[in-house]
């Protein structure tokens, strides 16, 4: 691409100016690219060209396919320059355009994805779209300099239909969204999680683990569902509850163990890449994003706290030693991705998929010599030939290369070869010290170092989650680091108006609602692991903010864009909870977490509007919205209060809060009574917590359910009598 080209660029456009490192890629291209913005909308009323809109992300693999094939090619350009008018949008930094139209590619051809690519007129209103075009025609696929020239043809030729044609497409979308959500008062919360266990056992590989078929995607909030259904399950008398409570269980362990011991983990260097193109977790799209390391956090600490399998702390630790060591800022904000494509080697002319991760056999047994090399090799699953199956990789880009996954437990590799676990254990731990020296001299992918409020939200939550799970006091710290780097950098002043994204000291747009539910979320979580009241305070203060920026008072749910954006064709209230979870969905337990914690009926009263509207969906298919299933369910089954009063230093605290702590709550909210300014703040908003002490000098939890509080304990076994062991 033209980022790595050696030669000084022959072409210089109107990206050159931007931030975004996405944008920053195509600054090159003869294309005569614009961000989005008045002066592009201008041009095109100007000239009364149709605009060409092209919305990718900058770890994107098709997306750099598409600019090598189309957008450096000379001619493509000229046929783009001279009919249309050309617009960049790196999806990340404006979700609100990318989802604005890909709503229409999706209505419009049945599928989306990225690129996307979509022409409009100069009103902006949609009149065709898709995603990656070839550069010429294909069998079944028109090529795309060929479709530049037929829409030029319509558009000088029609141009009267395509505009009308256009102002009725937005039209009938809009029609379609706002009567796409059908209210529900009676849900019942019983048919709910049958059914989201149903749909879910229905499509479960009862093989590999995940669900459906390729390709699998990691969708860790599915998991959550799962566990809590588990619980609901186990709660439950009778014989097939508890077949169902365990099929549930067994159903969460073995995604887990799939992904952790499949080729979506980076076994050498921590975190996992986005997806697995095959049904084995074997071979991935290698690129690697911060929400999904915050996530898969979350999923694999609440699986430790159920099953307390090592294994999923071991996988929890390395991948927070990822993101701390390749993805975070040095002060303390995390950068967004790592790129799928990398050169081979310095001399490469072009970036391949996977080319960071994989490895030769024979490269191997040079770094690790013949007897580890051979130990290791069979382990992972590495061959001579390469391990990729041919459905897993059609075009024969990988072969010869292997991907490395848990091929073979380490008790029968030392079964094999004749040695103890434990001596497997330590060839194997010195084997991938030395692969991971060896593949930090190759040319790395390029990193995103955009600092995106929502992922950061999530990666907040998940650190500090597990954290306060393994009592790991490091991770509570970098939880509070990157909530430290948002609340002062990506704020117009520090802690309000937050911005959906930084890079190099500038902020980028306003914040969407996904950006305040993500962060909220992630506050009461680092709230609840640190004890530290201003986290609660902020995210009391965001949400407020977010119900005077998003909040649909009439109708209840929430637009996914600010009540006042311009040039803004659609408005959406999203719920599908897909690679990252809806606004509509984490708002709604953020505010069933918040009326929790704070006593504030009216938050409640907004979730259960929220419930209302998205009603049918909750009802009939609780497994495409299981943030908001989850919180329903904390709602309807009554929220638990632990306070745990006293100095949050003292060793008998610490105690009481680590048997909390490891403990899965899936309906339990966490408070400290410390006694001090964070008690008294609290206790405005709840009277009772005023009243909260230690007893006879020592530090009390008091279990309360709906705030009707049973008597305080001061030692761990009087906690489990109370929680249960």
């Amino acid at each position: 691409m033209s980022e790595t080209s050696a030669q000084p660029p022959k072409y210089t456009n109107a990206l050159a100016k931007e931030r975004s490192p996405y944008l920053l890629q195509h600054a090159h291209n003869p294309v005569n690219w614009l961000p989005w913005g008045e002066e592009a909308f201008k041009k095109a009323k100007a000239e009364d060209k149709p605009i060409f809109l092209s919305s990718g992300y900058s770890t994107c693999h098709w997306c750099h396919v598409m600019e090598r094939e189309s957008f450096e090619n000379e001619e493509t350009a000229k046929l783009i320059n001279d009919h249309f008018i050309p617009i960049k949008v790196d999806r990340e930094e404006r979700p609100d355009v990318d989802l604005t139209y890909m709503t229409y590619v999706q209505a419009a051809s049945g599928h989306g994805g990225w690129p996307m690519n979509v022409f409009l007129t100069p009103d902006l209103k949609p009149f065709y779209g898709g995603t990656y075009y070839p550069p010429e025609n294909s069998p079944g696929r028109i090529g795309f300099k060929n479709l530049l020239n037929e829409l030029h043809k319509v558009w000088t030729e029609d141009r009267k239909g395509i505009d009308e044609r256009a102002a009725r497409s937005v039209e009938k979308l809009q029609e379609h969204l706002d009567n796409e959500n059908t209210a529900l008062a009676d849900i019942n919360h019983e048919t709910l999680v049958q059914k989201a266990y149903d749909d879910l056992s229905g499509s479960f590989d009862y093989h590999e683990g995940g669900f459906g078929s390729a390709p699998k995607f990691p969708r860790p909030t599915t998991l959550n569902l799962l566990m809590r259904v588990h619980r609901i399950f186990a709660e439950r008398k009778g014989e097939d509850r508890e077949s169902e409570s365990n099929w549930a269980m067994e159903m969460t362990v073995k995604t887990l163990r799939g992904m952790a011991n499949g080729g979506m983990r980076d076994h050498i260097g921590g975190g996992f890449h986005r997806y697995s193109v095959d049904g084995y977790w074997h071979i991935p799209h290698y690129e690697k994003m911060l929400y999904d390391q915050g996530q898969l956090l979350t999923a694999y600490t609440e699986g430790w706290q159920l099953t307390q399998n090592v294994l999923f702390e071991n996988i929890v630790r390395s991948t927070v030693d990822y993101a701390k060591r390749d993805l975070r800022h040095a002060e303390g904000g995390f950068f967004s991705a790592e790129d799928a494509d990398s050169l081979a080697s310095a001399d490469a002319e072009h970036k391949t998929e996977g080319a960071f991760y994989v490895w030769k056999a024979a490269e191997i047994d040079e770094i690790l010599g013949k007897e580890d090399g051979n130990i290791f090799r069979y382990a992972y699953g590495a061959r001579r030939d390469g391990n990729a199956r041919h459905e897993s990789d059609p075009h024969g880009e990988l072969k010869g290369l292997n991907t490395l996954y848990r091929a073979v437990s380490f008790k029968k590799t030392g079964e094999y070869f004749k040695k103890s676990p434990e001596e497997v254990k330590t060839i194997i731990d010195g084997s991938i010290a030395k692969l991971f020296e060896a593949r930090s001299k190759r040319p790395r992918p390029h990193r995103d170092d955009k600092v995106i409020a929502a992922w950061n939200g999530l990666m907040i939550s998940g650190l500090a989650r597990a954290g306060a799970a393994f009592g790991d006091a490091e991770m509570i710290k970098l939880s509070a680091g990157a909530a430290q780097f948002l609340h002062d950098q990506l704020c117009t002043t520090p802690g309000k108006e937050l911005h959906r994204s930084w890079r190099a000291g500038v902020r980028g747009p306003r914040a969407f609602s996904i950006d305040y539910a993500c962060l909220i979320h992630g506050l009461i979580d680092l709230y609840q692991a640190s004890f530290d009241v201003k986290w609660l305070q902020w995210a009391a203060a965001l949400q407020t903010e977010m119900d005077a920026l998003f909040l649909d008072a009439q109708h209840g749910g929430y637009y996914s864009v600010h009540t006042d954006m311009p040039n803004s064709v659609l408005r959406i209230k999203e719920d599908y909870d897909g690679a990252e979870p809806s606004p509509n969905s984490l708002a709604a337990l953020n505010l069933v977490r918040l009326s929790a914690l704070l006593a504030k009926d009216e938050w409640k009263k907004q979730a259960e509007k929220i419930f209302v509207l998205f009603g049918s969906t909750l009802q009939s298919s609780p497994s495409s919205v299981p943030v908001m299933a989850m919180a329903f369910d904390m709602d309807f089954r009554g929220k638990q209060q632990i306070v745990l009063a006293g100095d949050s230093g003292s060793a008998d605290f610490k105690k009481l809060a680590a048997n909390v702590h490891r403990r899965f709550l899936p309906t339990a909210v966490i408070l400290s009574a410390d006694g001090g300014a964070g008690q008294q703040w609290l206790a405005t908003h709840n009277e009772a917590l005023a009243g909260m002490k230690p007893v006879d000098g020592k530090p009390a939890a008091y279990v309360c359910q709906n705030f009707a509080c049973q008597a305080p304990v001061t030692t761990v076994e009087g906690l489990e009598k109370v929680l249960g062991k």
